[in-house]
């Protein structure tokens, strides 16, 4: 049998992709602070990461899993598994600012162009959002832009796609909690055979593990599966504008986390990336 998502209201449409974006803004504050520290192994992050995310998911959706099986497919697991572990590689050598830059553009062009490919159109408001948003993004995290290692940036390059197709498969789900977790657990093995093949001697400390596990069941698991549910509400290119927020989320949440300064270059960004963001969702109609 299968049951539709209720439609959603404009304004729960709005309020759960904020805080959905609040969780992917907090992983990335995970997953950075716990490999750039040296505290676990890229290895050690994902297999832990991926682990956590499918038991919080399996345990939510225990009725649901008994009631229909398990959902989600391969596929999308293999999206998700490749975007997790490539992301969390590839932060070995990259720079925050050059992470961004590299994660998101993939994710733009991944989105937005399968959706031109399907028909979606955007008319000149829209396009002047996206670069408006895209110049905001650029400007924010170019003080911190260094040349990217090759390897490095291939890694999050491939990130980025797999995050985008993971999205776009999304986008039909039904039941969102459910798919999440059959893509967590089916994405288990496939995490265990690299952490096999790559872990290193050194044993993860007890605040890496801690990372991994709150990226994993609360920032990944949780935040997840709140995108596809609000995924079949947006079209491919929607959904690639309204993450170009996540890096200044993350920006802001490092203010407060980090002590760091809030500076004019900041607050000019923010309004540029939000005000994008604002002007291509607001204008939908073609002209």
């Amino acid at each position: 049998m299968s049951i539709s998502m209720p439609p959603l209201s404009a304004i729960r449409l709005v309020t759960v992709t904020a805080i959905t974006m609040l969780a992917f803004a907090a992983n990335s504050l995970f997953c950075r602070e716990a490999l750039a520290s040296g505290s676990i192994s890229a290895a050690s992050f994902t297999l832990i990461r991926i682990a956590a995310g499918g038991l919080m998911l399996a345990l939510l959706a225990t009725s649901q899993i008994r009631r229909y099986g398990l959902a989600g497919s391969w596929w999308s697991a293999s999206a998700l598994f490749g975007y997790a572990v490539a992301f969390s590689f590839a932060y070995n050598s990259l720079s925050a600012g050059s992470g961004a830059l590299l994660l998101f553009g993939a994710v733009q062009i991944t989105m937005i162009g399968y959706g031109l490919w399907s028909g979606e159109r955007i008319n000149r408001w829209q396009t002047l959002g996206t670069v408006c948003a895209i110049g905001g993004l650029v400007w924010l995290v170019l003080p911190g832009v260094s040349s990217p290692p090759l390897g490095g940036a291939l890694l999050m390059l491939i990130a980025g796609v797999a995050w985008g197709i993971y999205s776009l498969l999304g986008r039909g789900i039904k039941r969102p909690l459910l798919a999440t977790a059959g893509n967590f657990v089916r994405a288990v093995p496939l995490a265990v055979i690299v952490y096999l093949l790559f872990s290193t001697s050194e044993p993860a400390s007890q605040l890496g593990i801690t990372y991994a596990i709150a990226s994993g069941a609360l920032a990944s698991g949780l935040g997840y599966a709140l995108w596809y549910s609000v995924l079949p509400a947006l079209t491919p290119a929607t959904a690639a504008m309204v993450q170009l927020s996540v890096p200044l989320i993350t920006a802001f949440g490092g203010l407060i986390w980090l002590g760091e300064s809030i500076t004019l270059r900041l607050l000019l960004a923010s309004a540029a990336i939000l005000g994008g963001i604002a002007l291509f969702v607001l204008s939908k109609r073609p002209t």
